[in-house]
């Protein structure tokens, strides 16, 4: 009965905080909304992101409690919050940030300046401090959970290995869909570890967002080519969905399934390797996948540095979503590699409450911190109540703004407000970076502030003009971003790729050592991209006193009479517009096929919906607009909330909402309901999920097919040859239905080998094992016999141990220990009496991808005999047959003789530098990672107890 009355104590009470905030944010043209307890807060009530924030806001302090950070999320109702405020555990008040310094968090005396790959960089650090703190988790936005450098390179030793085992191979692409958290730290490295490719993209935060996100998300998977994705557990639902409309996608996996047992060294990756695939947020629909290598992410956070003089006692704070390049590459990848602690909660964590990012400043003593401006305004209004005492922000030194349009006035609100904290107003840097530069390509230098260009607009508008203004009341501030970062040229063109003189608005174009080559499998882009060896950021800008001024995106500019004019300004005003929602504003140039110019479309989100408040708002829209840029708009819409098309990161995609709008005859249409959109995404999955079984019927069938080829040609193979003697032609006749088998499986096959190794007589061969088709392509390719080495039990087997003697194979027992010394005698005494002998050094294959340990037996043979080793390598063959499936695939088998490498002696060093030196060659052409536990490879280093 007492929850029973909790419950409708707490409803009514919501209810009635529901109406209140609904009057204040509508008005009087609120007369038809009324908030109930199944209302939908976005579809039904119009709430965005900071709407809900504010009301979850008002709950906390209406109410008394602290709500778990997770609900500003995944409430859907005011039911669902009842539900949640009748919980006891909602009146907990956790202490904000428990206390957790058990774990060192002593600066790094330096960082890896020599390395060519993030996975180098970690583990030089992971190897010299592995119990140094390298991220702080603040989970619920309060407490802290370390994670040091040594646990971050275990876990992901063992989850890398837990994806080779489950066939994730070198160069795949595997997607990252996990908030921010530990699993996606540990996921991220753990796919460069097996030499993946990993591709951040953002997680969903509810259901009301499903088919929003299987829609966006399909065509970048596809376009990538995922073969997995690894997804937190109430985002699998999607990902299945996902599975069935991607046709690469093989796995999807939450992180507990895929920790492996053993720790292997990670992937030996080159500094060109792609180590990221940075899908930019644009607003066209074709995806465009930034290819960013080792070296691009080294080179540009090694500049950043430089310019921001990091050293051994900064501290990094960060809210920002991690499959954005801001939060992903700013704040994670460049404090791993200068080995500063990084302090991490989630965007959501933020958004409920801003006061949490400034409170992580001050209690870890915060020296660089970054946000969109947004952030900076938030805290600005939201927090205006709180007292002085609540924060000590002097040990900010770089309080970087970037990602969106910079607007001065709201830096400055932040620096007055923040000021009595201890706020120096000198940390606020502006800066400038995109996806094709790997993040940062201007920066200001320390302690500058924020610096503004005061311009006149008109000569702006008429002629890309910036002629200061100092004294014009009317004038147009653009805040200065930096200068180029060491290892960026940066120019300024028109449109005839003319470079322009100084103050003159152009395109913005850039190169240097942190430039992508390109878009991922999209050359048409990529092709636009380039232009020479300059890349197009397609933002325009102007250059003074070696800054750089950032006025707009280029597609986003309105030519209007020959007048140019771009639209950040004029949403902000409009904005600020009563009944006007935050955000909700998009200025956009439509085609005027009359005047052969280009109309000006503003469309606002708001509430109104009777003509008298509709036609009171648009009056007031244009005379914003008249004000601003001296001429009405041709056409003002009031939409429904949530019509303007966004990115995941905020930003408006002005040509996508405008298409969408007139493709509508005028109108946005409202996101449906879950279960329709459960229902529309059920339907589209149909056909391909169609697809898929047929591809997976026809490679059963193809499965079979190769099985009764096998069965027809292996029967007729034993006969002719197990009791025939002469080698020679059994050999033959073997590789030509070798031979035959692979061409009618539909494997293409191929043979390169050096010269040298085709003339090297007697030899002793060994060959990297991937697969049981190793021997099938060996038999088919190589061009003289050999004889090869097996273990003994097959020569026991019925059918199998005549067939391999009648190929002239030697066995060699494995357990006992005097009969495989024998065996080993044996075997040097056939390879000094001319046999050629081939080897599998490693003894067996694995279903992971890499070259493992070689045993010392050939290269025995190979000193004693003084015969030369020709390396020989497989390549392939895992693919089209892989160790635990028993249905062959199309593919290619390449096999690869290297040049024979000679023996420098006869003792125990000799045979180990022989194998070393054999080995090593296999590994350099073979494109697997190295496996090798021996040897010191193997993870020597694990997490203090």
């Amino acid at each position: 009965m007492e929850h029973t009355h909790r419950l409708s104590e707490n409803a009514t009470r919501l209810l009635a905080l529901l109406d209140a905030l609904l009057a204040e944010l509508y008005g009087e043209r609120n007369g038809h909304r009324h908030a109930t307890l199944d209302a939908q807060f976005e579809r039904d009530l119009g709430f965005d992101s900071l709407t809900r924030a504010e009301l979850f806001d008002r709950i906390e302090r209406a109410f008394g409690v602290r709500l778990p950070v997770d609900v500003f999320a995944s409430a859907a109702t005011p039911a669902d919050v009842v539900r949640v405020l009748a919980d006891a555990h909602a009146h907990a008040q956790p202490q904000a940030f428990a206390d957790d310094e058990a774990v060192s968090m002593s600066p790094a005396a330096a960082w890896p300046v020599d390395v060519d790959t993030l996975i180098d960089a970690l583990r030089w650090h992971a190897e010299r401090h592995p119990d140094r703190v390298h991220l702080r988790l603040l989970e619920d936005g309060l407490t802290a959970t370390p994670l040091t450098y040594g646990e971050l390179y275990w876990r992901a030793s063992s989850m890398a290995n837990g994806l080779r085992e489950r066939g994730i191979d070198p160069g795949d692409t595997v997607a990252l869909m996990l908030p921010t958290g530990l699993d996606y730290f540990v996921s991220f490295a753990a796919i460069l570890f097996c030499g993946a490719i990993p591709v951040p993209i953002y997680p969903p935060a509810n259901l009301a967002q499903l088919d929003a996100h299987v829609e966006r998300h399909t065509p970048i998977l596809e376009n990538a080519q995922i073969k997995a994705l690894i997804a937190f557990r109430p985002a699998v639902s999607i990902a299945q969905l996902l599975k069935l409309r991607v046709s690469t996608l093989q796995h999807v996996f939450t992180p507990e399934q895929i920790a492996g047992r053993e720790h292997l060294p990670p992937f030996r990756a080159a500094a060109d390797d792609v180590a990221l695939l940075q899908y930019t947020s644009g607003s066209t629909g074709t995806p465009k996948g930034v290819m960013l290598s080792h070296a691009n992410l080294l080179a540009n956070i090694r500049a950043m540095g430089d310019r921001m003089r990091v050293d051994a006692t900064d501290v990094l704070v960060s809210w920002l979503p991690l499959y954005h390049d801001m939060g992903l590459i700013g704040a994670w990848l460049a404090p791993l590699y200068f080995g500063i602690p990084a302090i991490v909660m989630s965007p959501v964590a933020f958004l409920a409450r801003p006061a949490l990012w400034l409170r992580a400043i001050s209690r870890y003593r915060g020296t660089i911190t970054a946000a969109p401006n947004f952030a900076y305004e938030r805290c600005a209004r939201r927090l205006a109540a709180l007292e002085p005492t609540e924060f000590d922000l002097s040990s900010l030194r770089f309080a970087f703004c970037g990602a969106e349009p910079v607007n001065p006035d709201t830096l400055r609100a932040f620096a007055a407000r923040f000021a009595s904290c201890g706020f120096d107003a000198r940390a606020l840097a502006p800066v400038y970076g995109l996806a094709e530069n790997t993040l940062g390509l201007t920066f200001p230098t320390p302690a500058r502030g924020l610096w503004v260009d005061r311009i006149a607009r008109e000569p702006l508008n008429a002629s890309g003009r910036a002629t200061p203004a100092p004294g014009d009341a009317n004038a147009l501030d653009v805040p200065s971003c930096g200068y180029p970062l060491d290892g960026t040229e940066l120019r300024i063109v028109d449109d005839g790729e003319r470079e322009v003189a100084e103050r003159q608005v152009g395109r913005i174009e850039f190169r240097g050592t942190s430039a992508t080559r390109g878009y991922y499998r999209n050359p048409a882009q990529t092709a636009r991209l380039f232009h020479d060896s300059w890349r197009d950021t397609g933002d325009l800008g102007y250059v003074a006193n070696g800054e750089l001024y950032v006025t707009g995106r280029a597609k986003d500019m309105i030519i209007r009479g020959g007048r140019h004019f771009f639209p950040y300004e004029l949403e902000k005003a409009i904005e600020r517009l009563p009944g006007v929602v935050t955000g909700g504003v998009a200025v956009c140039g439509g085609a005027d096929p009359v005047s052969g110019t280009e109309r000006v479309v503003i469309l606002v989100e708001s509430d109104a919906t009777d003509d008298a408040a509709c036609e009171r708002l648009r009056a007031s829209v244009n005379d914003v607009t008249a004000a601003l840029w001296g001429m009405p708009a041709e056409q003002v819409s009031v939409v429904a909330p949530h019509g303007i098309l966004k990115t995941p990161s905020g930003k408006i995609r002005h040509a996508a909402t405008l298409e969408q709008f007139e493709r509508h005859a005028g109108r946005l249409p409202q996101a449906p309901a879950s279960w329709r959109q459960f229902a529309d995404l059920a339907a589209g999955s149909v056909a391909p999920f169609g697809r898929r079984a047929s591809r997976r019927a026809a490679h059963v069938l193809r499965g079979l097919y190769c099985w009764a080829l096998a069965a027809l040609l292996a029967p007729a193979l034993w006969v002719l040859v197990a009791y025939r003697k002469d080698l020679q032609d059994n050999w033959t006749l073997a590789a030509y239905a070798c031979h035959t088998f692979l061409r009618f499986a539909g494997v293409r096959t191929n043979l390169i080998a050096d010269p040298d190794a085709l003339a090297a007589g007697p030899s002793i061969v060994v060959a990297n094992h991937t697969s049981y088709m190793d021997v099938v392509a060996l038999l088919a390719l190589l061009p003289h016999p050999v004889h090869f080495v097996a273990k003994r039990e097959l020569a026991t087997r019925p059918f199998v141990g005549r067939f391999l003697r009648a190929l002239g194979t030697r066995f060699v027992e494995r357990r006992e220990y005097s009969r495989s010394v024998e065996d080993e005698a044996r075997l040097v005494a056939q390879a000094a009496a001319d046999d050629t002998l081939l080897f599998f050094p490693e003894g067996t294959f694995t279903r992971a991808a890499g070259l493992a340990a070689f045993r010392l037996g050939a290269f025995r043979a190979a000193c004693v005999a003084q015969r030369p080793v020709v390396p020989v390598v497989v390549s392939g063959a895992r693919a089209v047959l892989r160790d635990g499936d028993w249905l062959p695939r199309r593919g290619e088998i390449t096999v690869t003789m290297l040049a024979p490498i000679r023996p420098d002696g006869t003792d125990f060093g000799a045979m180990a530098r022989l194998r070393d030196r054999a080995r090593g060659a296999i590994l350099a052409h073979c494109g697997e990672p190295d496996l090798r536990d021996g040897g010191g490879q193997r993870v020597e280093f694990a997490p203090a107890a």
